[in-house]
């Protein structure tokens, strides 16, 4: 029988911490839980910080989800903040421990200790880096001196253009701040694919975000108005107020020091039950790393979801033993909102599964937000990600104005089941005219994937990738209103009587608006005995892709085309 600790110790508050803290009284009313947090908070809304910083949470108040008091009086918690943990002794089960009020130290003892010190910002070693006007952001304290200093500023730069830079930029911009969005990589939001957050660069350059993209940061230095940021190109870009979003590290230096596993990132090592490699010692949250489900391999996910759970799962083990439930793993679901827009991902991207050296295939389909005929239907682009050897879904983004959460979280729970894309073509998800379709982009994107599998489709990623006969199937004036360059307009109702317009002896690719109508075209031309190939997600996601448009767009030789499932593996 499982023995109840009579002293927990956690690490760390916040998610991981506080949720773990929370799971352990609901299993023992009898045992000492002390939460120890270096900071003087223990359970905020880290996600939130932004928002209140742009106003759209005005109630600072409202981000502090438990305060020292309340887990108190809910929980029976002893909760020190503003206490910091300096070293662990395995052999004597205890902590070593500082006071940041009066640098007093004490050493408590633990039957089981859990880990839970979170990641910090990187600040990486660039000269200038000290300046007080380069700011990050991961607590309370932290939002109130942004909040602050950007009130004294017209200008603001963010180094790094991931899921917290952007909403920084949109917050700024909703305070009327002039914001530059420095990126290293040639797009915004490198966690997902390039041609998937064209919509978000777009909607930043609409409201005067600048974006600097392919460039990195070289230093910093003072100025007459405030602080240059010194890029590797050369240019120096003045302003008022830096904020560097460049990504984390893992906190473990104290599990480092202890000689607790590490992983090469230096998260802490846990199995699925959290434990380290001290069986008396958990670790969750940021600071470690898990399973990642779908390739098998390892994983950390910086999330605040995860970390919940993991806290969860830690304290189940400690209480219940090897009766709790296991930590399955992180699949990384994650999703922004960039003014009008959001885009997400679940699982890995093209970008990711290439990097791996893992075959897959994909396809990118589009989709109305909910039946097109009921008002405001707007369009979610779907980038669709499987295995070829046994249909796995791999992963998925979705793009869009609206409904782009929704879909992520049906491909999040696709995932989690180890679903194939025949399993998406039969999901039955709910329908009705204000809120979704009868054929959902989901169940359109398992559609299109059976049909490369089947052969029915054989598709080309882009306009790019074709050869110099592109027939454009879509009504005449809307094809005059955004011509496809080099392309023969032959509406989709004409063209079983125009087939001999249509050189038989070369490969012919379709494009419509949206990808179905092209598709729908390229089986007529089968049919009839052409080599048709459907150009994906049609012009609609080629004008966001940047693949149209361009002046001098170049189509390279049929000779040099993709291969018929468009170098997809």
């Amino acid at each position: 029988m499982r023995t109840t600790p009579e002293t927990l110790l956690i690490i760390g508050g916040v998610a991981g911490g506080a949720s773990a803290a929370a799971r352990a009284r609901r299993h023992s009313e009898t045992a000492h839980i002390i939460l120890l947090e270096r900071g003087p908070d223990v359970s905020f809304a880290n996600c939130g910080l932004p928002y209140h910083i742009g106003g759209e949470i005005p109630d600072r108040a409202e981000l502090a989800l438990q305060t020292p008091e309340s887990l108190r009086t809910l929980l029976n918690l002893d909760v020190r903040t503003l206490t910091e943990a300096t070293a662990i002794d395995r052999a004597n089960k205890q902590v070593r421990v500082r006071s940041l009020t009066d640098n007093s130290g004490s050493v408590i003892s633990y039957d089981k200790l859990i880990l839970a010190p979170g990641a910090s910002p990187l600040r990486p070693p660039l000269p200038g880096i000290e300046s007080p006007q380069v700011l990050t952001l991961r607590n309370l304290q932290d939002m109130d001196r942004i909040k602050a200093a950007a009130a004294a500023v017209d200008h603001v730069a963010i180094i790094g253009a991931g899921f917290i830079g952007l909403e920084m930029a949109e917050q700024l911009h909703h305070i009327g701040k002039q914001v530059s969005v420095i990126e290293l990589q040639p797009q915004v939001l490198p966690q997902l694919d390039a041609e998937m957050v064209r919509p978000l660069e777009n909607s930043l350059r609409e409201k005067g975000v600048e974006l600097i993209l392919g460039d990195g940061i070289d230093g910093f230095e003072a100025s007459s108005n405030g602080i240059s940021a010194k890029l590797k190109s050369g240019r120096n870009l003045a302003t008022g107020l830096v904020i560097l979003s460049i990504g984390v590290r893992p906190e473990s230096g104290l599990a480092k020091d202890a000689g607790l596993a590490l992983g090469p990132r230096g998260h802490i090592v846990v199995n699925g039950h959290q434990v380290t490699s001290d069986p008396d010692i958990y670790a969750v949250g940021d600071v470690c790393e898990t399973e990642d489900p779908i390739l098998g391999k390892r994983t950390a996910i910086p999330l605040g979801g995860p970390a919940n759970r993991q806290g969860r799962t830690a304290a189940d083990h400690i209480f219940l033993g090897d009766k709790a439930l296991h930590y399955p793993g992180s699949i990384g679901t994650a999703i922004v909102r960039v003014f009008d827009h959001a885009a997400g991902i679940a699982g890995y991207s093209e970008t990711r599964l290439k990097m791996e050296g893992v075959p897959y295939q994909t396809v990118t389909v589009n989709g109305s937000s909910h039946a097109g005929y009921f008002p405001g239907a707007e369009t979610i682009t779907l980038k669709l990600l499987w295995s070829p050897e046994d249909g796995r879904v791999l992963g998925a983004q979705a793009s869009g104005k609206d409904g782009v959460d929704k879909r992520l979280d049906v491909i999040a729970t696709a995932l989690r089941a180890r679903m194939t894309i025949e399993d998406l073509v039969h999901l039955e998800l709910s329908y009705a005219p204000p809120f979704g379709s009868a054929k959902d982009v989901v169940n359109i994107a398992g559609f299109a994937a059976c049909n490369i599998r089947d052969g029915l489709l054989v598709p080309v990623p882009d306009l790019k990738s074709a050869g110099a006969q592109i027939i454009d199937v879509r009504p005449a004036a809307a094809a005059a209103k955004l011509p496809v360059p080099g392309a023969k307009n032959i509406p989709l109702g004409e063209l079983r009587g125009r087939l001999d317009e249509i050189d038989r002896s070369q490969p012919v690719f379709t494009v419509c608006q949206m990808g179905k109508t092209s598709y729908f075209a390229a089986r007529i031309l089968a049919n009839h005995g052409f080599d048709a190939r459907s150009i994906l997600g049609g012009v609609h996601h080629q004008v966001w892709s940047r693949s149209i448009l361009i002046a001098d767009l170049h189509f390279p030789p049929v000779s040099s085309r993709p291969s018929v499932l468009g170098d997809v593996r």
